[in-house]
This record gives structure tokens, sequence and C-alpha cells, in this order.
């Protein structure tokens, strides 16, 4: 079964003189989907971007993070593991070729997960290891993605 996802990206960065030269114009845009908060972007910082905004690398970085999150409470909930806390701190690895072209070549997810007492922590280790396989966007990223949990029992 297909899905549509939509959004709108606004460019907002036209000084008056639009794309006349490189300089003449901001790399920020709006993310503005109907009926959601409008989320202000710019470009990476190494490129000239604000670094107070979110870049496309946030972007997809915290997508996959969510995404791995979501399922990892959908199969903790399934498996009566009681999740008290998540939170994550994912690292992505980019590298910049000949030219300037960029990619990610990794990310490592690094999730602080809290636990009741007496939870099974080899399951909730290998709860992980189930998610590339469904998580829509992890299954859509072009290079490796590791897992390094941190399990806090209270």
């Amino acid at each position: 079964m297909a899905h549509d996802y939509t959004t709108r990206v606004i460019w907002t960065g036209n000084r008056g003189e639009g794309t006349a030269n490189y300089r003449a114009y901001d790399r920020t845009w709006d993310i503005a989907v109907p009926g959601k908060p409008v989320v202000h972007c710019s470009n990476d910082p190494l490129l000239g971007g604000d670094p107070a905004r979110m870049n496309p690398e946030d972007l997809l970085l915290s997508a996959l993070s969510a995404c791995h999150m979501l399922w990892y409470l959908h199969y903790a909930s399934d498996a009566k593991i009681a999740v008290q806390g998540y939170e994550d701190a994912p690292v992505g690895r980019g590298e910049v070729g000949p030219g300037g072209a960029g990619r990610f070549v990794s990310a490592t997810l690094r999730p602080k997960i809290t636990l009741p007492q007496g939870s099974d922590l080899a399951l909730a280790e290998e709860i992980h290891h189930r998610i590339h396989k469904v998580c829509f966007i992890a299954r859509s990223v072009n290079f490796p993605v590791d897992y390094a949990p941190e399990f806090v029992l209270a």
C-alpha cells in the first residue's frame, strides 16, 4: 500500500536581488506543513548557514532517531517492557568528496532508555536489532545505522 507524504518548503533568503550572485542571497527556508508549526531552516553552518536553525542534516538525523524511537517503544510495549524514559543523542558521520559533494557515511543512535528495576535487559537490547527491518527512515537511507543504547534502571 502506497502512502503520500507532503510538505511545503519555502525559500526565505531573497534579500531583494534573488540569486543575482552567490553572495546575494541567504540559504534560509521554512518548512510549512498546513496545520503544524513552521520550522525555520538554514544551510549547514559549515557552508555559511545559521547555526541557530535546523539544517537538512539535522532533520535527516532527527527523523532517523525518531523513527527508531517510535518502533522501539512499540516493540517494548509488545514485549511488556515498560519504558519510562527515552532520549537519544545520535551522531551522523558525513564526508565531503572532491568537488564538494557531501553525504552521510554512517549514523550511530545512542539512546538512553530508562526501565523499571527487574526489566529484561537482554530483551531490551535485542529489540534495537529488529527495528532497521521496519523503520521507514532507516530502510530509506543508504548508509549503515548502528545502535549504542544505554539502559538506566529506575
